[in-house]
């Protein structure tokens, strides 16, 4: 029998347990309603004199890094994702904790990817109890139908960094793979035979946490430079064969769209940006690495050589276009969130323009600013978007969680918010009365963009106003969601779902703004 579990409604209208993982739950306040007090979270102080004299952290194996880490039943375990679907750390870490007789981890990954699928059987036996982390894959549909033991938690990747910032996650024992490190634990990951770029998404866990293993298959004498981790923050190392396949990286989502339709979509994007006025010298946009952005960039970048513009920064995600562009002198740099190809690598590490980054900097909403809400522009995707411009990126309209929010949920503070999206797929339409899992509120959408028109939010009069006598298709998005249904014979079924909660969604403030049922 289920347990029952308390529900609250936040301030969006939906329900959210009271209860997440034995912690109490803040419910979503709406954007900019909740505000925190305190101070940041802090890793315990610790002695040079418990580390070696000559600064050499080796030790033989993971399995004996975690074991002088001191692992036990039940701590918090995280990782970073940069080699994304490449990853080889994450599946050999639980291995050797299983190797250990340890159970009940909570991993706390900055995001899995289907590279991950063996850790099913660390979720069966019970090595890992629960992943609090982006799914994506094998893991979200393990989570969807129930079997997991704890809730899944989903946050964005500024989200994460907050909830470790402000104490609301602990990790005892980081583990970061590393293309290059020292002895001393000096890390980066622009170098070495398995370079994927930067390490950002790291940093956090090699600040805060009790523990830090630098796992590493190219060693390389003191110092390490430039560094990404600083050896000061870290226990051990652990020289292995290979920690990734950096290749992998691409993950298959950071190639140019061939569809007609998506297109048409990345065209009609990019004249929006060009005729609302956006487009100008010094503006700064973000694209995600799907491939419809990716054909909105090479769209834009065709419009910033005709009027003779140079931006004045760029948000990556890097790729090949966006180092296209800065080494075409389009932008002055690159300030770069995650390396999504090899050309991407090889520019961080031969540019100068071309600047690593971390969730601090570019998303965390409990800081002194971000770099987010200094765009001008930015291309997202989304699975599911309603009438009043709410949207989904994590779960599909038959409920199943398949993916994850990455800093989809931290670009909704740019000045002006695009979603690049079909109006239906697989005959499924994308526009809806209520979107099946909230994940940003619609009062921060600003532009949905489809092969039938594009649809701007009533709030944004000044859009609309821009944009008034030119030959872009502006449609009325219940007219438009009208026609798609149309289309496809109507709107999609319910979703089939069961009253058990399996995961959480928490909005960038660390409250919870939706959560996630078991499908039937």
């Amino acid at each position: 029998m289920e347990k029952q579990v308390e529900m609250l409604r936040n301030a969006a209208g939906r329900l959210v347990p009271a209860r997440i993982n034995d912690l109490e739950t803040i419910p979503y306040q709406g954007v900019g309603g909740y505000r925190p007090t305190g101070r940041k979270h802090a890793p315990p102080i610790r002695s040079v004199a418990d580390y070696p004299a000559d600064g050499d952290k080796r030790v033989p194996s993971l399995k004996e890094a975690l074991r002088r880490a001191g692992i036990r039943d039940g701590m918090t375990i995280g990782t970073h994702h940069h080699f994304r679907n490449g990853d080889l750390v994450a599946n050999a870490l639980f291995d050797a904790a299983a190797e250990l007789g340890i159970r009940d981890l909570r991993w706390f990954p900055s995001a899995s990817f289907p590279c991950h699928a063996p850790l099913l059987k660390h979720l069966e036996s019970g090595v890992i109890h629960h992943i609090e982390g982006s799914m994506n894959g094998p893991l979200g549909d393990y989570c969807s139908r129930g079997k997991m033991r704890g809730l899944g938690v989903l946050r964005s990747h500024g989200g994460r960094w907050q909830a470790v910032q402000d104490g609301q996650v602990k990790i005892d024992i980081a583990v970061l793979a590393a293309p290059t490190a020292d002895a001393f634990g000096n890390a980066t990951g622009d170098r070495g035979p398995s370079a994927c770029g930067l390490l950002g998404f790291g940093l956090v866990d090699s600040l805060y946490a009790d523990r830090v293993i630098v796992v590493t298959d190219n060693l390389v004498p003191f110092p390490c430079l430039p560094w990404q981790i600083q050896g000061n923050n870290v226990d051990f190392v652990v020289e292995v064969e290979r920690v990734g396949d950096p290749s992998k990286i691409v993950s298959g989502t950071t190639q140019i769209t061939k569809s007609p339709d998506r297109l048409l979509i990345a065209e009609y994007a990019a004249r929006f940006v060009r005729d609302a006025g956006i487009l100008r010298d010094g503006f700064s946009f973000q694209a995600g690495a799907g491939g419809t952005a990716l054909a909105f960039a090479i769209y834009l970048k065709e419009m910033m050589k005709e009027r003779n513009i140079t931006a004045g920064f760029v948000r990556g995600g890097s790729n090949q276009y966006l180092v296209e562009m800065l080494e075409e002198g389009l932008t002055r740099c690159i300030l770069d969130g995650q390396t999504f190809d090899l050309e991407g690598v090889r520019s961080m590490r031969e540019n100068p323009g071309h600047a690593n980054t971390s969730p601090f900097t570019s998303y965390n909403y409990h800081g002194k600013g971000n770099f987010a809400s200094l765009l001008d522009v930015v291309i997202l995707g989304a699975t599911e978007v309603d009438v009043d411009f709410n949207a989904n990126v994590v779960t599909h309209t038959d409920g199943r969680l398949l993916h994850g929010i990455g800093g989809w949920q931290n670009c909704l503070a740019s000045r002006c918010t695009i979603l690049a999206i079909p109006s239906f797929r697989n005959r499924i339409p994308v526009l809806l009365d209520r979107v099946t899992t909230l994940c940003g509120p619609g009062e921060l959408i600003d532009v949905i963009v489809t092969e039938r028109g594009i649809c701007i939010n009533p709030r944004r009069q000044d859009l609309l106003d821009a944009v008034r006598g030119s030959d872009l298709p502006i449609r009325d998005i219940h007219e438009l969601k009208a026609e798609v249904e149309a289309i496809c014979g109507g709107p999609p079924a319910a979703p089939q779902l069961t009253d058990q909660v399996v995961a959480a969604i928490q909005w960038v403030d660390g409250t919870t703004i939706d959560a996630v049922r078991a499908v039937r």
